[in-house]
């Protein structure tokens, strides 16, 4: 029984010396920074593959072609933060005939900051969040969605 009850100590204290340095070293990593395309192409996957797994929102965007769509989203990121003027089209009419309610801008937003704030720290990172934030604006005063929140 005394070599069992050594044996769990011993683990339990070697998953918290794992658990301290992984914190450690996730505190040490300084985040850049979005300065390039390879760094939008970053926070646009990893914001659609949030998208794709999250209740409220997955099914609204069930029948996109990622394939086809998360290049055009990253011209669009480009576009707006880097001035590379490889996007062209019309966001909003893209969106103007989802079933979607203000609760589903939050939720994007949500998820978006969150993508953002996970991987990148500065100006760049702060004026995408900011440009997200104009963009579920602009959407919801053009869809009359505003009215849902009085």
């Amino acid at each position: 029984m005394v070599i069992k009850d050594k044996l769990q100590r011993a683990l339990a204290l070697k998953e918290a010396i794992r658990d301290f340095i992984h914190l450690n070293i996730t505190q040490l990593q300084m985040k850049e920074d979005i300065k390039t395309r390879d760094d939008i192409q970053i926070f646009v996957n990893e914001f659609y593959d949030k998208v794709n797994n999250d209740v409220l929102l997955a099914p609204v965007f069930g029948h996109v072609d990622w394939v086809k769509h998360l290049p055009v989203m990253y011209n669009f990121w480009s576009s707006m933060l880097l001035g590379d003027r490889s996007y062209e089209g019309n966001p909003f009419q893209k969106h103007i005939n989802l079933p979607i309610q203000s609760k589903h801008f939050d939720r994007w937003l949500e998820l978006f900051t969150s993508t953002i704030d996970e991987n990148f720290d500065g100006d760049k990172a702060e004026e995408t969040k900011n440009r997200a934030r104009s963009i579920a604006q602009v959407f919801q005063h053009k869809m009359n969605l505003f009215k849902e929140r009085l």
